[in-house]
């Protein structure tokens, strides 16, 4: 992973320079106000330093040039295992796990308390290292300030690998426990583990850990992908996904954004003709927003609407709420959406309450995924206190981020996904 810092008048303009850089792939991890100090601080302007990093790739190796490099020779190698090594194997004689041993494996045999059923923990958290924890995170910025400015360690130098200390332990284990009392699903607990497994083995402090940690989730999360003027107007804007998500509420909240605070003219078209209510509702924002509105039945009266509105820089499409397991409108609306003209550049959003059910959550990327390529919005982040979902939707599907939203009022109570924020809600933080 490499990790650098930029300076710029703005949180964007910093942002920007870590992308010119290090590539869109770049993911900030941290954003810190620097205020002026000293006797002349009225005369210079506040900075915004944003810390980014990037996985590094693997280099591609050509299999034949590699066949003619000497392979390297070890003075003494062991052997012996360290512990009973065993691999399960399925009735038809294949292996049915990846792994023998998980992180979750290892845990267990160091008394981390399991989850049960009922999603609770069979033991209370310790209040006083939870306190510990919560401190660490509000100054994460000084730890990868630290971490950022220490040394590289010589790769080629050879050490032993040391085991991990009594404290360093213990900790990782309440970070493990943290995770999943935050409906994190398991296998990402011991993915992002397994990716920390360097430090963690290294009888590193509880600082680089915690750090390690965080930066990991930060990436798996990545950057948000939110709507991008560019290209030919309008560009078309759809908002798909379940009954009861939300969508009628963001999609105004969003708009009002880019109408109010950027200046772009909005126009709305509605396919939500099932329910009389949700057309009476976005009908009250768009006469708010003072931005034309028109109901559309099928995919040539959309056609034929967008091309009235052909000076507008975007058009937002709201769509009916349904049952994913309802195909014939599942099909309905793919039609809609694959019917645009070409000649128009579209996004797709599909927008998921962070209140349902992790098995529920799967089932509908799924059959959306059949519809369209989306990006994710999560909804009603404020009707729950464990956003692991979140994450697992985020890696099931690829999708990415976009917005989330807290609350009902348009249109304060939505931003851009705060990656920071959720990461450090899911290691304990508030």
């Amino acid at each position: 992973m490499t990790i650098n810092k930029y300076q710029g008048r703005t949180k964007d303009e910093a942002v920007e320079k870590a992308k010119q850089e290090m590539g869109q792939d770049a993911v900030v991890l941290n954003v810190k106000e620097i205020r002026p100090k000293g006797m002349f601080r009225i005369f210079k302007s506040t900075v915004y330093e944003v810390t980014a990093a990037v996985d590094e790739k693997e280099p591609f190796v050509n299999p034949l040039t590699a066949l003619n490099i000497p392979q390297k020779t070890h003075e003494s190698i062991s052997l012996a295992a360290d512990e009973k090594i065993t691999i399960p194997v399925t009735e038809g004689g294949m292996h049915d796990k990846e792994h023998s041993r998980s992180h979750s494996d290892v845990l267990e045999k160091e008394n981390v308390p399991k989850q049960g059923r009922n999603g609770q923990m069979t033991e209370d958290r310790n209040h006083s290292t939870s306190e510990g924890l919560e401190k660490r995170l509000e100054s994460l910025s000084q730890i990868l300030e630290k971490q950022l400015s220490a040394e590289e360690p010589d790769r080629e130098k050879k050490t032993e690998t040391q085991a991990v200390n009594r404290e360093g332990l213990k900790f990782i284990k309440m970070l493990y426990r943290i995770m999943l009392e935050n409906d994190v699903n398991e296998k990402y607990v011991n993915q992002i583990m397994d990716e920390a497994e360097k430090v963690i083995h290294s009888g590193s402090s509880v600082d680089s850990i915690l750090s390690n940690v965080y930066q990991k989730l930060i990436l798996k999360f990545g950057q948000p992908d939110t709507i991008e003027l560019s290209g030919k107007k309008p560009r078309i804007v759809f908002f798909i996904g379940p009954t009861g998500v939300g969508k009628t509420t963001t999609l105004a909240k969003i708009a009002s954004r880019y109408k109010v605070e950027k200046e772009k003219k909005v126009a709305f078209l509605t396919a939500d003709t099932y329910r009389i209510a949700a057309t009476e509702q976005l009908r009250v924002y768009a006469n708010i927003l003072d931005v034309p509105m028109s109901i559309i039945y099928s995919v040539d009266e959309m056609n034929a609407a967008i091309e009235r509105l052909s000076e507008y820089d975007l058009v937002f499409v709201d769509t009916a709420g349904f049952s994913h397991k309802n195909e014939s409108q599942c099909e309905d609306m793919k039609k809609l959406i694959g019917g645009l003209s070409e000649e128009y550049e579209k996004e797709v959003y599909l927008v998921l309450s962070a209140t349902t059910k992790y098995r529920d959550l799967l089932e509908i990327v799924d059959i959306y995924k059949e519809i369209a390529q989306y990006k994710l919005i999560f909804t009603k982040l404020d009707e729950t206190t464990t956003y692991g979902n979140i994450l697992n939707i985020r890696l099931y599907s690829e999708a990415a981020l976009s917005y989330m939203t807290a609350g009902q009022n348009v249109p304060e109570d939505i931003e851009v996904f705060d990656t920071q924020k959720i990461v450090k809600q899911l290691l304990g933080g508030r």
